[in-house]
């Protein structure tokens, strides 16, 4: 098979293994992926995949079903899925935990398909199962324009919670607000504390979902209401900042560390099978939908790469491999 490759500064689509499928997995013939972040992270080196998980790029895919191991009933042969992978999404097959695969949603194509596992599976596991969103809670989303959080955007206004979300351009809280957010603020003119007080009130916010890190820490404590709970996501904004413990007893705050790629093929099957429980029937239905800001060919992948570098995107950047 073909896969891309990083070597030394560039991406190259060349010849690579094919994997082997093994007990309770699932091979899927690869249609599109789909660029996250961490991909861009892990080409520079500093996001190794976890033990025994492909080298190869790729978090997220959309794809027919060649062939299921043994034990394997959650999908047949022939079946249009999209999966969670822990890497190996770059590349025309993929070999993945079954627990880790859905059928596609109806009405959407493979592109559209391959835009949702990792971010709706990070934005749902985050938001409603490590922060217990519950129902007219107030949310801060920061990146709201990117794949995670357009996701999160949705969620929120599918499960009757406000929200408002920090970006980079007033363009961008244009296309939040479309979602369903219901304000924003433009990162670079300012601290976000003001806004977000003046949206949320004396009672603050429920819930912050952060992928920036240290950066924000304080100003997050800050936002949070009585009983708040901070998700931290990401360290955009660095790894080390100062805590105010006095905030923390008083407001009763809880700060909660969470990543996905690394966790058990159990962990991540709950998730995805909460996606299809909870939110696979509103993608079928149109109340929500993976939002593509563009969509590349797959020997066009650093270009891709440079798309998600340059913050001007919304959504996500699709790679198209066949």
């Amino acid at each position: 098979m073909k896969a891309i490759r990083v070597e030394g500064d560039d991406l190259v689509w060349g010849e690579a293994p094919e994997p082997e499928l093994g007990v309770g997995q699932v091979r899927i013939e690869v249609h599109a992926s789909a660029v996250n972040r961490a991909d861009l992270v892990q080409r520079s080196g500093g996001y190794p995949p976890p033990p025994g998980a492909s080298d190869i790029l790729g978090l997220e895919c959309a794809g027919t079903v060649l062939e299921v191991g043994e034990g394997v009933t959650r999908v047949c042969s022939g079946d249009r899925v999209c999966a969670l992978l822990a890497g190996g999404g770059y590349a025309e097959q993929v070999v993945v935990p079954a627990g880790q695969v859905l059928p596609i949603p109806a009405g959407l194509d493979m592109q559209q398909a391959a835009a949702i596992p990792e971010v709706f599976a990070t934005a749902y596991l985050n938001l409603f199962m490590e922060a217990g969103l519950r129902k007219t809670e107030r949310v801060l989303l920061h990146a709201g324009a990117s794949g995670v959080g357009t996701a999160a955007i949705q969620l929120c206004a599918a499960f009757h919670s406000p929200c408002f979300v920090t970006v980079g351009g007033e363009d961008k809280i244009e296309r939040c607000v479309a979602l369903g957010a219901e304000g924003g603020f433009n990162r670079h003119i300012g601290d976000f504390l003001p806004a977000v007080q003046a949206w949320a009130g004396e009672g603050g916010v429920d819930v912050v979902l952060d992928p920036v890190g240290a950066a924000y820490f304080s100003q997050n404590l800050s936002c949070l209401g009585l009983g708040g709970r901070l998700v931290l996501i990401g360290l955009m904004g660095g790894l080390e900042t100062e805590v105010n413990l006095g905030v923390l007893m008083m407001k009763r705050l809880r700060v909660v560390g969470s990543t996905l790629r690394a966790r058990p093929v159990s962990e991540k099957s709950l998730v995805m099978d909460a996606l299809r429980d909870r939110v696979w029937p509103l993608l079928a239905s149109g109340d929500i939908r993976p939002i593509v800001e563009a969509v590349v060919p797959v020997q066009e992948a650093d270009r891709a790469h440079r798309l998600i570098a340059g913050n001007d995107t919304v959504g996500k950047v699709v790679i198209q491999i066949r």
